[in-house]
């Protein structure tokens, strides 16, 4: 009579071993994502989980065991695009209280 008596080994022969390499498919997943979302960036920190939900039925002496693999991935970097307000409420590249000085010669004042 086999006897599981730790996690490890019960994880291992779940759903004919189809748990363990799903289990492992999106810890690898989830870490690459890792990866990409915090890329070279200095300081960068990037978060997500991996959890394995076992649940556990027992009827008539017998245990069924239906596992679950869900994974939590860093959302996508978004980049920001900052732009000025103006009086009229519209959206400009330039500061709307600073003199274009590439416009067009302008005249010097004189004393």
């Amino acid at each position: 009579m086999k006897q599981f008596i730790d996690a490890q080994t019960l994880i291992g022969v779940l759903d004919s071993g189809n748990t363990r390499t799903q289990l492992t498919e999106e810890l690898q997943d989830t870490l690459q994502a890792m990866q990409e979302h915090a890329g070279d960036r200095p300081k960068s920190k990037a978060k997500g989980s991996v959890t394995l939900k076992l649940d556990l039925t027992l009827e008539g002496g017998m245990v069924t065991i239906e596992a679950e693999v869900n994974s939590k991935q860093p959302k996508p970097v978004n980049g920001q695009t900052r732009y000025w307000l103006t009086d009229d409420l519209r959206l400009s590249t330039e500061h709307p209280k600073q003199t274009d000085m590439f416009a067009a010669p302008r005249e010097v004042a004189s004393n």
